[in-house]
């Protein structure tokens, strides 16, 4: 899940303008930055298997970026980092704080969704959850797409963007739910878990550069 994790970022993004929603993008997916990060340098693992081609679907060994005990701790420095980040905000750093760790918590909420039980509550030996909506792929893409779209539509509401930026994140939108849908249905398996890993990495920041600079509000609007 991809797409769905931007679309929940732009929702929450859209109660708290003076954050950019590169921010809020990056939160809802530091989670998996941070496992890929872990599986470059062998803290934690992602097989290809050979049904990959038919089920598109990786398996993960990530106690530590997707446990459930891991999730909150991630949240939680998520917030402490808001704080310090945005010294401007004042007395609201703290409503800053909560909806940014509020949307990287929701990542493991949407992954929980999807994913086979394979998320950890604490330690890799410990019970896995996933209510495994990626077994019904049609339904989870279809569910995924409309958190995509309805975080896009409430984000833009009274943000008062310039109809180029308008035009310009729903593009940025669009592409990443079909690159999302193209993915979990027709991409050939990855060359190497690496890889994986790197371009990962490198869509994670390209994505949150763009839509941070497409997604500004202009200064004083705050609707």
């Amino acid at each position: 899940m991809f797409a769905g994790h931007v679309g929940a970022a732009m929702a929450i993004g859209r109660f708290e303008r003076r954050v950019s929603v590169g921010t809020f993008i990056f939160a809802a997916v530091l989670l998996d930055f941070v496992l890929w990060l872990l599986v470059l340098v062998g803290w934690e693992s992602v097989i290809i298997p050979a049904s990959f081609a038919n089920t598109h679907q990786a398996e993960f060994v990530f106690p530590y970026s997707h446990g459930l005990l891991a999730s909150i701790g991630w949240s939680a420095l998520a917030g402490v980092a808001t704080v310090f980040w945005y010294p401007r905000l004042k007395a609201a750093r703290l409503h800053a704080a909560t909806l940014v760790a509020a949307a990287v918590f929701s990542h493991w909420l949407l992954d929980a969704l999807v994913h086979a039980p394979e998320l950890p509550v604490a330690g890799a030996s410990s019970m896995k959850v996933g209510l495994g909506l990626w077994h019904i792929m049609p339904v989870a893409l279809t569910v995924e797409g409309l958190i995509a779209a309805a975080g896009f539509c409430l984000f833009v509401s009274g943000a008062g963007l310039a109809p180029p930026k308008k035009l310009g994140l729903a593009v940025l939108a669009l592409l990443i739910l079909a690159f999302t849908v193209v993915g979990m249905t027709v991409a050939p398996p990855p060359p190497s878990v690496a890889a994986m890993a790197v371009s990962s990495l490198a869509t994670i920041a390209a994505v949150c550069v763009l839509a941070g600079w497409l997604g500004s509000i202009p200064h004083g609007t705050h609707a």
